[in-house]
């Protein structure tokens, strides 16, 4: 799958169920979730919130500091650069089953 077709595929309520089953290691219906699926929920929930959520509500946000003058500290580099977050090629990245 390409980064448009995991998109389409993705609506908040999925995306909702990809990060508890994450965070407690299962799926609703109480089925551990393997390596492999724990990896493909989280590209999938990390793809969906770079499309769809502002940068401070993504997963794995860090709040950049700021010096003792009001600077924030690390300002010159943007993490909306495409070389950043996610990072994700166009094919094949993402396999659902």
């Amino acid at each position: 799958m390409n980064k448009n077709d995991v998109l389409n595929s993705l609506n908040p309520e999925i995306v909702a169920k990809f990060r508890t089953a994450i965070e407690i290691g299962k799926w609703e219906n109480g089925e551990r979730l393997t390596d492999e699926q724990r990896q493909t929920c989280m590209q999938a929930v990390m793809i969906w919130e770079h499309e769809y959520l502002p940068v401070h509500e993504r997963t794995g946000y860090i709040e950049k500091p700021k010096d003792d003058k009001g600077n924030t500290v690390g300002a010159e580099c943007d993490v909306e650069h495409e070389h950043h977050y996610p990072n994700v090629r166009d094919e094949g990245v993402v396999k659902f089953r």
